[in-house]
């Protein structure tokens, strides 16, 4: 594959130049955004629609109690309301409004930043505590039974987030889910300026990519399979850490820094366009 190379090899970029620079490169090394490949029989089927509402239905008269008391200390320990709602885009493009725990200070949430990993300052004192136990989504049990989401399935996304139409209602948890699910840990590793970036050129793929080959061969005991690491919590770390570039002792991108510090994706591309749009090399794209 090959790159195109830069105006100019000057090191002294401003931030904004910076920005945008690093802003192609992490497009042009991303994943291409796969099209979903088909839904198996079991993800299209009238069954999985029942397997979840039976799930949900013999899980509540347990989980009743603890809903309730989840959703008295949220409003003791912080003004605001109980649940959190937020517009989301489901099957066939058709938006509805998603349902979770308020984890977040009441006023911040109106203008927060949707990125998972900004919000450490903003969380009520019993978010992390929620978050960390993904009992912020119990809620969203209410739409599994409304119709609007699956106990399995590809997240739901914020409208601006959206690239491809799902084909099938989105889930509660998932494969992208179990990949993922210490997402805020290794996105607070990417600076500030490149978060956003990093997000829609490499997260983002990846999630989509993970549901998408899942989702094409779901059966019945995959679905229960993944309910049961989720309930277990068993999350498969080191397929993150083959994602993002990040390992779970570091606090860096892997490799080693190039150029004054710069990320390893702006400092790749300006050695290929200083060596006649060389591609990269295997190590160096596996560290982005």
């Amino acid at each position: 594959m090959g790159y195109r190379s830069l105006n100019s090899t000057n090191s002294s970029l401003s931030p904004t130049q910076l920005a945008h620079e690093e802003t192609d490169v992490f497009q042009e090394l991303a994943p291409a955004h796969p099209a979903w490949k088909g839904l198996s029989p079991w993800s299209r089927s009238t069954a999985k629609r029942l397997f979840d509402c039976a799930c949900v239905l013999l899980a509540l008269p347990a989980l009743l109690p603890l809903m309730l008391a989840i959703g008295a200390a949220v409003r003791l320990t912080s003004p605001g309301p109980v649940l959190f709602l937020q517009k989301r885009m489901g099957r066939h493009g058709q938006a509805f409004t998603i349902l979770k725990f308020r984890t977040l200070i009441h006023l911040a949430e109106s203008a927060h930043d949707p990125n998972a990993a900004t919000h450490h300052r903003c969380l009520t004192p019993i978010g992390p505590f929620l978050r960390r136990w993904k009992l912020d989504e119990l809620p969203q049990l209410a739409n599994v039974l409304a119709g609007d989401m699956s106990l399995v399935g590809p997240r739901p996304k914020l409208p601006q987030y959206v690239t491809l139409e799902l084909s099938c209602r989105p889930g509660i948890t998932g494969m992208a889910t179990i990949v993922f699910a210490r997402e805020e840990r290794f996105l607070a590793r990417v600076a500030k300026e490149h978060l956003n970036a990093y997000i829609h050129a490499v997260v983002l793929p990846a999630k989509r990519q993970l549901d998408a080959e899942y989702m094409a061969r779901a059966t019945f005991l995959s679905d229960l399979s993944l309910l049961i690491n989720t309930l277990l919590r068993r999350w498969d770390t080191d397929a993150l850490e083959k994602i993002s570039g990040f390992s779970e002792g570091k606090t860096e991108l892997a490799g080693d820094p190039i150029s004054h510090g710069l990320p390893m994706a702006v400092a790749a591309r300006r050695s290929i366009a200083q060596g006649a749009d060389r591609p990269v090399a295997a190590e160096q794209a596996s560290a982005f």
